[in-house]
């Protein structure tokens, strides 16, 4: 079955344009005005990636994204008429898996929404009793196959683009990885010089290990070189 799309945007207009793109590429479409109403039909449907726009009357973007975050995984790329560095960032840290600035070219948010879901679709995968795809660093267990980590046991939730990260970390413990390094390997597009995404996803990578692992550090910064994991 395709896999279905969440549009969430007042300018009826833009979110009629997304749905046309989307459709065109065999993609099942939703549509909502509000926040509030996305939220509803998230809490009642399997939507496999939600576009969503910042700048809504009532419940606004980031509110929605802060509580969707409470409890699912799901892809999120974001909607911004701003473009200042600022306003990207602060859409990463509350949970966005990506963002892109208005007005924008639909075929890229369609390049976008692909690579997000390639990247997700790794949670969908069987489980696989093949330890070999099961890395272990200290209390830290990162399984590719179910696409999860752990610490001690307990699950640390990632979003896709957080998981791939740490898997490319910890895959090569002790090397060190650049952003430009760690932007093209997981975004898989060419890296550009003011792009914070990484920094962004890194911070909040850490701050979910951390608060598992009683604010032990497992992501290093070496610095003005790039990030890396001890083996």
């Amino acid at each position: 079955m395709s896999k279905q799309i969440l549009i969430v945007d007042d300018d009826e207009k833009i979110a009629k344009l997304i749905e046309i793109y989307l459709i065109n590429e065999g993609y099942r479409v939703i549509k909502a005005d509000n926040g509030l109403a996305a939220l509803d039909i998230v809490g009642q449907q399997e939507i496999d990636l939600i576009v969503l726009d910042v700048m809504m009357p009532g419940l606004d973007g980031i509110s929605v994204c802060l509580k969707i975050r409470e409890t699912l995984t799901t892809p999120i790329l974001m909607l911004s008429a701003k473009d200042g560095d600022m306003d990207k960032i602060t859409g990463l840290m509350t949970g966005a898996d990506d963002y892109m600035v208005k007005p924008f070219n639909p075929l890229e948010l369609v390049a976008r929404v692909k690579s997000l879901l390639r990247r997700s679709s790794y949670s969908a995968q069987p489980v696989s009793s093949n330890t070999g795809h099961i890395i272990k660093i200290g209390p830290l267990q990162v399984d590719k196959e179910t696409h999860t980590a752990s610490v001690d046991g307990r699950a640390v939730k990632l979003t896709p683009i957080e998981f791939s990260i740490l898997y490319l970390l910890s895959s090569h413990p002790g090397r060190v990885f650049s952003s430009e390094e760690i932007f093209e390997l997981i975004w898989k597009d060419k890296y550009f010089e003011s792009s914070n995404s990484v920094t962004v996803h890194i911070s909040r990578l850490r701050d979910k290990l951390e608060k598992e692992m009683e604010c032990e550090a497992l992501i290093k910064t070496v610095w003005g070189v790039g990030y890396k994991i001890e083996g």
